[in-house]
């Protein structure tokens, strides 16, 4: 679901698009960090918020980091 904003903040698009891992953290809703493999050597983290069900908000990118390789440790950010 967050692919296409990913791809509209970068301005490109991404044939591969696979989470190989994710960290939550939980907040008035919940914050998701995962590390996207895009294609070659390349990974994306992304910072995913999913609101509280009573607000009935779709899920939203909120932040991310390009440039990542498949050992850099996912972090919060």
């Amino acid at each position: 679901k967050v692919k296409p904003q990913l791809e509209e903040k970068e301005g490109k698009t991404f044939g591969v698009f696979t989470a190989v891992e994710f960290k939550t953290q939980v907040v008035a809703g919940t914050n998701y960090f995962i590390k996207v493999h895009v294609g070659n050597d390349e990974f994306v983290h992304l910072r995913v918020f999913k609101s509280l069900p009573h607000e009935n908000k779709p899920l939203s990118l909120h932040s991310y980091q390009s440039s990542k390789t498949k050992h850099d440790e996912l972090a919060f950010f």
